[in-house]
């Protein structure tokens, strides 16, 4: 079964979402585009908030968000329960997210992306495996915390 990926940008990374989109769409996946599609300024926390929900709600089992640095993105999508969003700027970290941090929601800069060729990578994200292991002790304590950390102890 091939994954559903919920897709969407801010202004400042509508160009690089709808290549995103295209690739994505051509690999085969389902791609639920959460917007925007126009120039004009949008809240990023908006767009965050309709991918993370989508993430959390179990409709996708991967998001993508874009906006000028991924650093708003990522702040906001990690609000909720279950995301866990990082920012990524290459491929190594990409696969290091997923592999060791179980990363579902993927966080890109679009202004420092540019024309990079990056559906490769991005394809490649989507298509790493959580490793477990050592890991997933560290991953499940993740979880404990979104209950609140004061009822969290290391």
């Amino acid at each position: 079964m091939q994954l559903r990926v919920s897709i969407g940008s801010d202004h400042r990374g509508v160009a690089l979402k709808a290549r995103l989109v295209k690739s994505l769409r051509q690999a085969g996946y389902e791609v639920f585009d959460a917007g925007t599609d126009q120039i004009e300024p949008v809240d990023y926390p908006d767009i965050a908030h309709l991918v993370a929900c989508a993430v959390r709600d179990g409709m996708a089992e991967r998001g993508i968000l874009l906006c000028g640095t991924g650093i708003g993105m990522a702040i906001v999508a990690n609000k909720y329960r279950g995301v866990r969003a990082a920012v990524c700027h290459d491929a190594v970290m990409a696969e290091i997210s997923r592999r060791h941090n179980d990363a579902n929601v993927l966080c890109l800069p679009a202004d420092l992306i540019g024309q990079r060729p990056i559906e490769d990578w991005v394809l490649h994200w989507l298509a790493t495996d959580f490793e477990g292991g050592r890991h997933e002790r560290r991953v499940h304590k993740i979880h404990a915390l979104e209950a609140g950390p004061e009822s969290h102890t290391l």
